[in-house]
């Protein structure tokens, strides 16, 4: 009714509505206790539709989002409301609601964030605002995971995201994230608030532009764990190490480099696990190497079907990953250029999986 009634008035409004869709399989091969053998199988699917005012300045969407894992029963499946405002103004935007959590511009590092929540976890429930044009940006998102209950804990994070380039190919940047933990309601004595702060600086250099490659980055830098229970006497804990990460690109082939030396990042995980610690468990050892390698068989500005190899290896373990996944992804911009195969083809789609 909102729509229609907007299509009645003389204001300039636009129609606007877009669709993504992910299918995953991904199988999981070594590890321990914490990154055991299994498969993921599933589908998502994010249809919106919303109202554009003022050549895009203020934008409201709803839809939703449909998680299925793929089994005999359909059990397991989860479908969440998305419903927020954006608002666009010169490099600055903002978005307040429960809004696709692909509006950050920032690829979480998985010691901040795991494939795992990044299959299960498609949202971010809060506010997001952002600075910034096509190659520089900062960004703070507040994400609201968890509302307090009787069987459930409030949880929240804070999250500060930046890449700026310096010059040169130089990017400077990095990722701060602050995570809470309360209690329940009615909790018992023994039950504390937890805190997890990371503190994540990074310098890169984009070596692009001075090769034939597609894609060709490095990025180093520190990591650095602030971690508490409030009821116990060991106060904050503060491990730390070193991250590295390098990505090549050339055509339809990619390869990526992640290196971890270092503490246990995560030394309350054998207590409130990933309720407190949204990292890959991996990142408990002292150090990990994970090596991807990805053929993006099909991708345009709308799709994105890629098969890829992960090997892992730590001083305790080895991993061995297999995932074919494919997004796909329309709106009625694309819709509207379906048949200049030069724009659709112009640019490519990334998939975060």
């Amino acid at each position: 009714m909102l729509l229609l009634s907007l299509g009645a008035t003389g204001t300039a409004q636009e129609l606007v509505w877009n669709v993504d869709a992910d299918v995953v399989f991904n199988n999981r091969e070594g590890g321990d206790e914490q990154t055991p053998d299994q498969t993921f199988l599933f589908t998502r699917l994010t249809p919106e539709l919303g109202v554009a005012l003022d050549e895009g300045c203020h934008t409201f969407k709803g839809g939703v989002t449909w998680y299925q894992p793929i089994n005999d029963r359909g059990e397991g499946y989860k479908v969440q409301p998305i419903v927020y405002y954006q608002f666009r103004h010169h490099k600055w935007q903002l978005a307040v609601g429960a809004m696709p959590r692909r509006l950050l511009r920032a690829e979480m590092p998985r010691y901040m964030w795991s494939d795992s929540l990044r299959y299960c976890q498609p949202r971010l429930r809060g506010a997001l605002v952002q600075y910034g044009d096509a190659q520089n940006y900062v960004e703070l998102a507040l994400d609201w995971r968890q509302m307090q209950s009787r069987n459930q804990r409030e949880a929240f994070a804070v999250v500060i995201n930046a890449d700026w380039n310096l010059g040169a190919g130089v990017m400077a940047g990095g990722h701060i994230q602050y995570n809470h933990l309360a209690k329940r309601k009615n909790a018992p004595p023994d039950e504390g608030v937890n805190d997890d702060v990371t503190i994540n600086p990074m310098l890169g250099f984009d070596a692009t532009r001075y090769t034939s490659l597609d894609l060709l980055r490095i990025d180093l830098g520190a990591v650095v764990q602030m971690q508490r229970c409030r009821a116990m006497e060991d106060g904050w804990l503060t491990p730390a190490g070193f991250v590295a990460d390098m990505r090549l690109r050339r055509g339809w082939i990619e390869a990526r480099e992640s290196l971890f030396a270092g503490k246990d990042l995560f030394p309350l995980y054998p207590q409130f696990g990933s309720e407190l610690n949204l990292g890959d468990p991996y990142y408990r050892s002292k150090f990990y190497s994970r090596t991807e390698l990805t053929a993006h068989v099909v991708n345009t500005r709308f799709v994105d079907l890629t098969a890829s190899l992960s090997f892992h290896a730590t001083n305790r373990v080895t991993g061995f990953w297999q995932q074919i996944a494919c997004r796909f992804y329309i709106d009625n911009n694309i819709w509207h250029h379906r048949r200049d195969k030069d724009y659709l083809r112009g640019e490519r789609l990334c998939s975060t999986f």
